[in-house]
This record gives C-alpha cells, structure tokens and sequence, in this order.
C-alpha cells in the first residue's frame, strides 16, 4: 500500500440537497446498524469476481448497457444511469455511438434487472432526480424531462444549458441542491501550457482557461435555455471533477479530482526527473468545496513527495519550491497518482454496518499513464472522514482489472458510477465492462 497523506478540510453548510447520487431512505425493515446475524440478501456464487470485505456479496444487476456512467436511485428502488458514448467498431464506421438515459428495474428482488429500458437520448456522466425531473448530460447539452417515480417513460426533453465546451475534459457532471445546478467545467487542456502537452512548452501567464473552465460553475436549476456562459463560477482550479457530491450531514459539496499527466520524462524545463515521479505523482484529491475556493491548477500540483502543493514546472517549479502555491484551498484528502477517482458517495444506509456511516465510497476508474511502473487504481474503496478530514482509506470492491488488464472473467472492467439503493446496497457502474453490479450485506 502507497502512504497517504491527509491535509485540513474546510466546511459550509448549504440548503435542502438533491445530489446526483444522494441516496433515498434505507427500508424500515432493513438489518439494524453493525448487526452480525445473517440476512436474506441476493448473492452471485462467485460474487461476479469481485473480492469484497468479509458478509458482504454481490450480483451482476445488468449487463445490456452500453457504457454506464453515474447513477441515481428512485423512491421505487428503480435505478436511472446514463451512458457515455462509445467509438463503434470499425465495421459500422468507426463512428461514436451514443448511449442513453436508461431505466434499470428489479421488480421480484433477485439481485438482477428484468427491464432495462432507454428512455431518452443522452451521453456523458451528469444524472440527477430533482424537482419532479430527471436531468441528465446529453453531449453538449444539459436536459431534463418530466418524470414520475415508477413511470416507465419520461416527458418531451428541455435543453436547461447548452453550449457546453467541446475539447479537453467534457464529462459534464453536476449535482443539484434545491434550485441550484452545480456543473463541473472540466480544463480544456493538461495543465494551461502555450502548446498542449508538448515537452518545454511554457504555461499560459496568467492561465485565461481558467475564466470559463476547470472550475464549478451554478446555474438555475428551474430555468430552460440557459446558455454555458450564463453559468456563476462557484469555485477553480478543479482541472477535472468527474465527481461532484453531497455531504447530506452537513449539506456541503464535495469532489474528486483528476490530476494532471506529464509531469515525467521528456522533462519540462530544467527538470532531470525521471519517469517514476510522473507515474508517482500528482497526487489525487479529495475536495470540500466552498465558494471561492481555490485548488491551485494549473499553477501547482500536490506532490506526493513533499506532501504538499509545489509549483508547475511550466510555471518555473523544481517540483520543491512552491511560490505560485499561497491561499490555494488544500484537498481534505489525496490518493496515489493517476488513480482517476470517478465518483464519490456518502453512505446513509443502515444495511452495511454502521462504521460506513462515517464516511464515502470512491469509484476509481484506474490509470493509463504510470509507465513504467504497474497501472493501479480498478477499485471501489471506502474513506472513513472525521471532522471533513479524511482519515485511512481502505479497499472495498477489488479485482475489477489487474494492472489495467483483464480482470478475473477475462474482460476489461473499469468503476466510474455509485448509488446507494432504497435497501441500502452499493451499485458499482462499469463503463469498459459494460456491468452494473449490486454489493449487499448479508452478514458475517
């Protein structure tokens, strides 16, 4: 295991949540916290190659989807995904192929959808229930449509924003908190040089990316037509939150964090670093977000080294000294480089034992630029916080992919989506894999 490290969170309250995978109400009925006596819950005989924590099982809850992404779960237990587009095989042209707004419904309870339904076009990663809608990312467009929980067809589509930036980092994922869309913009760029990821490029003083892009952006969340630029910039320097979330204890809002790549050989600068530290380093991280904040891209990384921010070298760092780095909000918690952690959920259930009230599962969809050292991340972990500090993180679902290779079934399998459902499972989307699964408690 790689050494972590822990810096302070800030908190801040906001009003009545909505969040794009904030869980419902667990069943009365359900198991009472921490309980050990064993429970009926669904179970695949080989817990569909996952290795979990011991009294904990899991299914293969669909299969037929193309791509899924983020998730949210209806009063009903019903389970609405959208997917991402894909790139088609070369036979059908080679073209993307978008996925979809789908339906997911296990109506006699086995662990397994029996209707899988598209409802609507739609790509990308944001999906959230609020306001009598179901709003989701499609392409470069936000949309909603009219839907009633338990309703099997949704509303006509209304554009809410459109516009959304093509080029760079475009998952377009976003919470909603009462009337209040909060949309991450992700960076158009690596990391702000003159030439995109090109060796000696400089960085781009001061970075002007950062006035429509790589940041949080709110919008009206009751309003159609808005366009990307009528968004309010909420907070910066968030190169790519895939996951945006709610604190439902406290009602503040959290992220994720991608880090950047290259920072390894051919060197930028002067510097003589080799191609370990790029694979070693930024570190990931985990961000309590308040208005304003700062998380220092493009200007600083966080080094894993010195545990703490240090200057770019497109910006004059030595990957050391950390000049450009003052004020900058610091994350309440950082992961080993190039992870790609995909989504965040706090977990509000009482079907897993009650230490996972404390805390919030991460779906890391793993890496593909730590050469040459091994590929890591593939996982589902759990990070227990005290105080918005995040404290050891430890593995909850593994064995999705070895080393970024096939996993146990021999196919590619990747984390990017988690919610929580009515019964207080864990459903895991698997975009590469093309797998949702559901992870119950069944007892030790």
């Amino acid at each position: 295991m790689r050494k972590v490290f822990v810096l302070a969170g800030v908190s801040v309250a906001l009003a009545a949540v909505v969040s794009s995978n904030l869980a419902r109400p667990a069943d009365a009925a359900q198991m009472a916290p921490g309980a050990a006596r064993s429970r009926a819950v669904p179970c695949d005989a080989d817990n569909a190659n996952l290795t979990l924590p011991a009294g904990f099982c899991a299914t293969i809850f669909a299969s037929s989807v193309v791509a899924p992404r983020h998730m949210v779960v209806a009063s009903n237990g019903d389970v609405l995904l959208i997917g991402n587009s894909v790139r088609a095989n070369a036979e059908s042209g080679g073209g993307m192929v978008g996925s979809g707004l789908y339906l997911l419904r296990d109506a006699n309870k086995d662990g397994k959808a029996e209707l899988v339904k598209k409802l609507a076009t739609g790509s990308g990663s944001g999906i959230a229930l609020a306001n009598g809608y179901i709003y989701h990312s499609n392409a470069r467009t936000v949309v909603r449509e009219k839907y009633t929980v338990g309703d099997t067809i949704v509303g006509p589509t209304e554009v809410v924003i459109e516009g959304l930036y093509a080029g760079g980092h475009t998952a377009n994922n976003f919470v909603i908190i009462g009337s209040t869309l909060y949309l991450n913009i992700g960076s158009g760029t690596n990391s702000c040089q003159e030439n995109d990821r090109k060796p000696l490029s400089k960085g781009v003083d001061p970075c002007v990316e950062l006035e429509t892009r790589a940041g949080v952006w709110s919008y009206d969340a009751n309003k159609i037509g808005q366009k990307i630029t009528d968004g309010v910039r909420y907070a910066t320097g968030m190169r790519n939150s895939v996951s945006l979330t709610v604190n439902p204890a406290d009602k503040s809002l959290w992220a994720t964090m991608h880090g950047r790549d290259g920072l390894q050989a051919p060197p930028v600068g002067q510097w003589t670093r080799t191609n370990e530290y790029g694979a070693e380093n930024p570190a990931e991280q985990v961000n309590h977000i308040v208005q304003g904040a700062d998380f220092a891209w493009p200007y600083c990384y966080y080094s894993t080294e010195e545990k703490k921010y240090v200057t770019a070298p497109e910006y004059g760092g030595d990957g050391k000294e950390s000049s450009r780095c003052g004020g900058k909000s610091q994350p309440a918690y950082v992961f080993p480089a190039h992870w790609a952690p995909n989504d965040m959920m706090f977990y509000t259930g009482s079907a897993f034992p009650a230490t996972y009230k404390n805390g919030a599962f991460i779906a890391f969809h793993g890496s593909w630029n730590r050469a040459p050292l091994p590929q890591q991340g593939f996982r589902v972990v759990f990070l227990p916080l005290k105080n918005n500090q995040g404290t050891k993180h430890e593995d909850f679902a593994i064995d999705f992919s070895n080393n970024g290779g096939p996993g146990k079934d021999g196919k590619l399998h990747r984390p990017t989506g988690l919610a929580q459902g009515t019964d207080g499972s864990l459903y895991i989307a698997d975009d590469v894999g093309g797998l949702i699964y559901k992870v119950s408690y069944k007892g030790k």
